[in-house]
């Protein structure tokens, strides 16, 4: 890509109008490769390594970072090979590609992460820099406080110990229950084995957040472009 000026580039990259990016250069707040930026810095946004207040960011306009509500029955691929629902239909045919960060199982719903920025969905699914997802679980058997040290202590799964790093009981019920569980692994129904293992097998699983990520209103099938301030948390979350 052809060079531009750096404010120009911060700018388009939603990190705020030109002017307030000049500010941002000004008050020595941006680094191009490991320096002190200045006004007359040119920058190949596919290629410049920037930070901004200590975090990396990227200006490569074919970079894109999307929040997708997956409903329950799809699978986490682009493509499903044996014909059952996928990602494809659900996500803008124009522009870019992009690929899910991690997995939600079939019958799991809620918030997925996609994107075409391989550093940051690489660190955000290693275990090593603990970004935290939070679920909303209902499950068939009433909580209890005991329940919850349980989840917190460490649950002995068959692939070894897994523990929350958040659980708290929402609601109760003679037989059902829901309880906010927050994870900062990433294995394989984790959350369904760990409740599964102390009687309290879950009907529905939703995740609700990823790090700064929340789901909020985002409708069942629906995506929306990530804030800039969302991506730059994710990248604090991620240690970038």
């Amino acid at each position: 890509m052809a060079e531009e000026r750096l404010q120009r580039a911060l700018a388009r990259a939603g990190l705020g109008s030109r002017r307030s990016c000049e500010r941002l250069i000004l008050e020595g707040k941006v680094r191009v490769g490991g320096r002190v930026a200045t006004l007359g810095d040119r920058v190949d946004p596919a290629t410049a390594e920037v930070e901004v207040d200590g975090v990396r960011v990227n200006l490569d306009p074919r970079v894109r970072y999307l929040a997708l509500h997956k409903p329950a029955g799809v699978v986490t691929t682009m493509r499903d090979p044996g014909g059952r629902p996928d990602l494809r239909s659900l996500l803008p045919a124009e522009g870019p590609r992009v690929v899910p960060v991690g997995r939600l199982d079939r019958d799991t719903e809620g918030l997925l992460l996609l994107t075409n920025d391989g550093e940051l969905a690489n660190r955000l699914m290693h275990p090593r820099y603990g970004v935290e997802k939070e679920y909303l679980v209902s499950v068939r058997g009433r909580p209890r406080p005991a329940h919850v040290a349980r989840l917190l202590r460490g649950v002995e799964l068959e692939d070894g110990p897994a523990r929350a790093a958040m659980a708290r009981i929402v609601a109760t019920r003679p037989d059902r229950g829901q309880l906010r569980v927050v994870m900062t692994e990433g294995r394989k129904r984790e959350v369904r084995r760990m409740l599964a293992a102390l009687g309290l097998p879950v009907e529905r699983l939703v995740r609700v957040r990823i790090g700064p990520v929340r789901l909020h209103g985002l409708p069942p099938g629906a995506w929306r472009e990530l804030t800039t301030e969302e991506v730059l948390g994710l990248a604090r979350a991620a240690g970038l």
